[in-house]
C-alpha cells in the first residue's frame, strides 16, 4: 500500500517499510524455490545483497520473515474481501467477486502464495496463533455469503463450512496449474470457478 505519511505507527520511515516490503517479497521467491527449512540465513543475506544485521534490522529472525510472508498475503487477501463487500450485489455474484479477488492475489504473488500454503507449519506460537486467527478471520467473510444465500434461497441449505473448505480448495490450488500472463485471465478463471461452485449449490427448482 503507498505511504501517506512518513513515517508508521511504531516511528519506521516510508523508506524503511518500502526496503521492508522488498526483502519480504525477494525473500518469498528463495523460500518458494528451496523451501523454508532448506534456506539458510546466509542465503537470505545473499538473496537480498545484505549482512545478517541488516536482516535482523528489517525483519528480525526467519521466523518472522516468515510470518511476514504470510501478513503479505493476508493483507492482501483481506484487502480485497473488503473491495468484494463494497461492490454489492446479491449472494452469487458477491461468491465470484470474492472468488476474483483472491484469484488476482494469487496471480501477482505466486511466490508468497506457494510459501503461504506450504510453509504455515513452521509457524510456532504467536505467530502460528495469528495465522490462524487471520485465516479464520477470512474464512467467516466467505462463510457469510453463504450463510446470507441460504437465507435468500440462492443457495440450498448447506454445511458453511464445508463449502467454504471446497471453495477456497478450488482457489488456492490454481497456483498449481496457472500463472499470470498464460492461457487464463484471472477474470476468465474466476468466472468458470464461480459457474462451476454456484450451480452446485444452487436452489433447485
Amino acid at each position: 500500500m503507498p505511504q501517506t505519511r512518513a513515517k508508521d505507527k511504531q516511528g519506521k520511515s516510508a523508506k524503511w517499510q518500502a526496503r521492508r516490503h522488498e526483502i519480504v517479497d525477494a525473500s518469498a521467491a528463495v523460500f518458494a524455490q528451496r523451501g523454508y527449512h532448506a534456506t539458510s540465513t546466509t542465503e537470505l543475506c545473499e538473496a537480498n545483497g545484505i549482512g545478517k544485521g541488516a536482516l535482523y534490522y528489517y525483519i528480525g529472525s526467519k521466523e518472522q520473515l516468515l510470518a511476514a510472508i504470510h501478513d503479505r498475503v493476508m493483507d492482501e487477501v483481506m484487502l480485497g474481501a473488503d473491495r468484494a463487500a463494497l461492490s454489492g450485489g446479491a449472494p452469487p455474484q458477491q461468491l465470484a467477486t470474492l472468488g476474483e479477488e483472491l484469484l488476482d492475489v494469487i496471480f501477482r504473488f505466486p511466490d508468497h502464495v506457494w510459501v503461504f500454503l506450504h510453509d504455515f507449519p513452521a509457524l510456532t506460537g504467536k505467530n502460528a496463533e495469528m495465522f490462524r486467527q487471520r485465516r479464520r478471520a477470512y474464512e467467516r467473510r466467505v462463510e457469510a455469503v453463504f450463510e446470507r444465500g441460504i437465507e435468500s434461497g440462492d443457495f440450498r441449505p448447506l454445511d458453511t463450512r464445508l463449502a467454504v473448505t471446497g471453495w477456497l480448495g478450488m482457489h488456492n490450488y490454481t497456483y498449481l496449474t496457472l500463472r499470470a500472463g498464460g492461457h487464463f485471465s484471472v477474470r476468465e478463471v474466476a468466472k468458470s470457478y464461480a459457474d462451476i461452485f454456484t450451480l452446485g449449490i444452487a436452489t433447485r427448482g
